[in-house]
């Protein structure tokens, strides 16, 4: 048995599983956890990655591994390799304003986002790499002076794992490179023209790597894959093929597609990211997801099978009670002072099994929305994989083909970001991306009518949401 590893080293923990390459059946798992907190020093990481493979049963037997992080994170390293300062994490918002700069800078307004938007296949937000260099520069500029090179969360660790502290030995892939704001998904290039124009110089960036091209190996000789973002690795880790489009409830929500041709969306909706494969990722994201699940419970005083439960109670579109789930703000659409309400209440409407249908419909709805934004982008929208911790919810499973208007496949609960990255361990170890499918065979199916009126209920209490906020 040939046996591959994958990491995933994400904001909160560091998982490893050890998979057999052949069927991708799983051997053995590890993990461990990350300090909370929107920077965080890598040493965390480190700890937590060796302390996830010994709990794993080390990696001595296997023939390859590869890791997939956290996207955008801002590691910065000085001449002699040591970390500058803590890395500021994609959920770190102070950068917000550094954003802003770079579009006025490119124009402002609708100019300025098309001008980045064809550039690299994405509008600065605070999430991406390129505004936080820029943060740094301006609010640090002794330890932006400090910095040789800078690389991603994903990239720092493969290069520990490979133990050369040489800073050109650094590697990144094509999906976590996308995600930088100074790497074109479209050309397969660094700008960094717009890397210097943020930081005031170029400082030294990993080399991208194609698919199945060696990052270095351990001390031991595995080799090691050029690894990748989570969303991507999870992608992988799920088998998505072009014509799928991944919508993942956790924390935050993201729905991304396996596309043939990249994105370059002017609005900033749709992030033109690439995948694992030589494809493309174009991705959106949302605050609200699995939080108004939970939201929802609190409020009702019930767990998470009985807020299901009392959701499918209730008919279809909740008698015209309306969610809008901006709960904590939102980034889809920017909306970042937005809150959340409640239409359509009425005596009728007024019960528990009500308020649960609106909450899991609200929640899918927005969710629809940036489908909506992906197709809009040109993407082929076949069916929807349904993963995170949402997705266990059996309200979640029936009542979404309702509300995408397609079949929805929930494979089981897993660690798909890790799968994935252990996905890409077992083609470099076959030498191809070729390898054998490993999609899950427990795969459940859910299909329904589509019902077109619950999404227009929800349009309509959506705008007069954003009318609201945009009216101050």
């Amino acid at each position: 048995m040939t046996l591959v590893a994958g990491v995933d080293s994400s904001t909160q923990s560091c998982k490893v599983v050890v998979r057999d390459a052949d069927t991708g059946a799983l051997v053995r798992e590890g993990r461990a956890t990350h300090p909370d907190g929107t920077e965080v020093h890598p040493d965390a990481w480190w700890a937590a990655l060796r302390q996830a493979i010994d709990a794993a049963g080390g990696l001595a037997d296997v023939a390859a591994a590869a890791v997939a992080g956290q996207q955008h994170g801002m590691v910065c390293l000085d001449d002699a390799g040591e970390v500058v300062r803590p890395a500021l994490l994609w959920n770190d918002t102070r950068s917000a304003g550094a954003a802003a700069e770079l579009i006025d800078e490119f124009g402002g307004g609708p100019a300025g986002r098309r001008a980045w938007a064809d550039a690299v296949g994405l509008v600065p937000v605070a999430s991406f790499t390129i505004t936080k260099l820029r943060w740094l520069a301006r609010h640090e500029p002794a330890a932006a002076a400090r910095t040789t090179a800078v690389c991603l969360p994903h990239d720092w660790l493969t290069w520990r794992l490979a133990g050369s502290g040489d800073l050109d030995t650094l590697r990144t892939d094509r999906s976590d490179a996308s995600g930088t704001g100074y790497w074109s998904a479209a050309t397969g290039q660094y700008r960094l023209d717009l890397l210097e124009h943020a930081f005031g110089r170029q400082p030294v960036v990993p080399r991208v790597l194609g698919p199945t091209d060696p990052a270095g190996a351990l001390p031991t000789g595995v080799p090691l894959g050029p690894g990748a973002g989570d969303n991507a690795a999870a992608a992988l880790g799920v088998g998505a093929r072009p014509g799928d489009v991944i919508v993942s409830i956790g924390t935050s929500g993201t729905v991304f597609s396996v596309a043939e041709s990249p994105a370059a969306d002017p609005s900033g909706t749709v992030a033109g990211f690439a995948d694992t494969t030589g494809r493309f990722l174009p991705l959106v994201a949302t605050l609200n997801a699995a939080r108004v699940l939970d939201a929802a419970a609190t409020m009702l005083g019930v767990d998470h099978d009985r807020l299901a439960e009392l959701a499918i109670s209730a008919p279809a579109g909740a008698d015209g009670l309306v969610l809008v789930p901006y709960l904590e703000g939102e980034r889809t659409p920017d909306r970042p002072t937005a809150s959340g309400s409640l239409h359509g209440l009425t005596l009728a409407t007024s019960t528990p099994a009500h308020l649960a249908r609106a909450a899991v419909e609200g929640m899918l709805c927005a969710l629809a929305d940036g489908l909506d934004a992906l197709v809009a982008q040109g993407a082929t929208v076949n069916r929807v994989i349904l993963v995170g911790g949402g997705a266990r919810s059996g309200a979640v499973r029936r009542i979404a083909p309702e509300i995408f208007g397609c079949p929805v496949l929930v494979p089981p609960p897993g660690e798909y970001v890790a799968d994935g990255a252990a996905r890409q361990a077992a083609w470099l170890a076959a030498g191809t991306a070729d390898a054998p499918d490993w999609t899950p065979a427990e795969t459940e199916e859910y299909a329904a009518d589509p019902v077109p009126a619950i999404r227009d209920r929800y349009a309509e209490a959506r705008d007069h949401v954003l009318n609201r906020v945009a009216a101050g």
